[in-house]
């Protein structure tokens, strides 16, 4: 049966079942029926003509945007290394302050009168070392001298015993004188090596060595003690804003505990955490580009100082941190920026018209005009915008793509068997 025949029955038997009220809704289709059906028939079924353009790129998407808090480049804890009852506040929470400025002071009395004591105690040192040294002087010539005084008596000693021997032999003196003279020769022996002995130990020895430690030990107290009379007046521990600062004038505080915080807003930082999807997109990259959402247009760039390398294990994400200069001190912690993962020429892809693809059993596919023949090319599709689709694999931008008339070509048929146009 052909088109007309097909058409002519159908055409038939809606007049017959058709209605007087349904007579008007069978119009449109009644007036393509006729003698002259077969015409139209036959240009409805004409194959299009086959039409081809250059592959190009298309902007597929706006560029992928993330969400990201303001927070401090570096944040110092304000922690007093000393008790006490504070007795004046220089600052106030909110103030820009100066790495070293004095934020408040606390009560001082009892480590003044501690440094004073230290300083005395360092005083009366220096006096016993002083006289220990005297001391050691004087202690050791008298030993010298003692030494002197033995060796001239054992010389004495020794000369008596000499010319008693001799008069003994000559039957002058008994050997009793001889053995008495014997015994002094030997004491006056024993005195002087006693006396040697003692100059000896006492050269050996350092007799002002515990004064000098002394000393030392007085020296080191009163440096702790001045070094401990500095944390009475508590200092920024670095440049920033002062936050969480609320103390007054009588309070009490205690070593170790938290009072506020510095926090460091120049530079300051943007942090995000990034699914496993738009950490690919940053990953490799140096730099991003950021904006206030109250100012879309503004937008400017910022170096990427941190990409976790692996997954958090408790958020599953990777950490992205940025640093922004903020000498004027206008991007307050707290605030949200828009950071973009992607650039607006990243989201220009190459991308073909949706009804350029060809879809079958085997996949995707699209016609590339190739010299004077067309070759079916399996592609690898990706986003669709409007009336494009991006192509992720397969096509290379500037080939010639056929857009209109693919279905009705094979692969590798000649191009001058289809008409082709531009």
């Amino acid at each position: 049966m052909n088109i007309w025949s097909y058409t002519k029955g159908k055409c038939n038997r809606l007049w017959r079942t058709a209605g007087i009220g349904a007579l008007g809704a069978v119009i449109v289709f009644a007036a393509g029926c006729g003698a002259g059906g077969s015409g139209q028939a036959s240009a409805d079924f004409k194959p299009r003509p086959v039409r081809t353009e250059p592959v190009a790129r298309h902007t597929i998407s706006s560029p992928v945007e993330q969400i990201a808090e303001v927070s401090a480049g570096t944040v110092f804890d304000i922690i007093p290394k000393a008790n006490g009852q504070v007795v004046q506040v220089l600052k106030k929470n909110g103030d820009a302050v100066e790495e070293g400025e004095t934020l408040f002071v606390i009560d001082s009395e009892d480590a003044e009168s501690a440094r004073r004591k230290s300083e005395l105690a360092l005083k009366n040192a220096e006096q016993s070392l002083a006289q220990a040294r005297i001391d050691a002087v004087n202690n050791r010539k008298n030993l010298v001298d003692n030494v002197t005084k033995a060796e001239m008596a054992y010389k004495t000693a020794e000369q008596d015993y000499n010319k008693i021997r001799n008069e003994f032999d000559d039957g002058l003196a008994t050997s009793h004188q001889v053995e008495q003279l014997k015994d002094a020769l030997d004491n006056a022996r024993m005195g002087l090596e006693a006396a040697q002995a003692q100059l000896a130990k006492f050269d050996q020895t350092d007799p002002v060595a515990s004064f000098e430690t002394q000393l030392e030990t007085a020296r080191l107290n009163l440096e702790d003690a001045v070094r401990s009379l500095e944390n009475y007046s508590v200092k920024a521990p670095g440049r920033g804003i002062l936050t969480d600062f609320r103390l007054v004038a009588g309070q009490s505080v205690s070593t170790g505990a938290k009072v506020g915080q510095i926090q460091q807003v120049d530079p300051i930082k943007i942090a995000t955490e990034l699914t496993e999807t738009n950490y690919a997109l940053v990953k490799g990259k140096t730099e991003l580009v950021y904006y206030n959402p109250d100012t879309p247009d503004n937008k400017l760039t910022a170096p990427i100082t941190y990409l976790a390398p692996i997954m958090s294990a408790a958020s599953k994400t990777y950490t992205l941190e940025m640093e922004i200069p903020n000498a004027e001190q206008t991007i307050q912690p707290g605030k949200r920026y828009m950071v973009q993962l992607t650039t607006e020429t990243e989201e220009q892809v190459i991308a073909v018209p949706a009804l350029s693809v060809v879809r079958d059993e085997g996949g995707t596919f699209v016609f590339v005009k190739q010299e004077d023949q067309y070759e079916k090319r399996k592609v690898k599709l990706g986003r669709i915008s409007g009336e494009y689709q991006e192509v992720l694999e397969g096509l290379q931008e500037g080939e010639e793509l056929v857009v209109s008339g693919q279905n009705t070509l094979k692969d590798g048929q000649q191009a001058e068997a289809a008409a082709t146009t531009r």
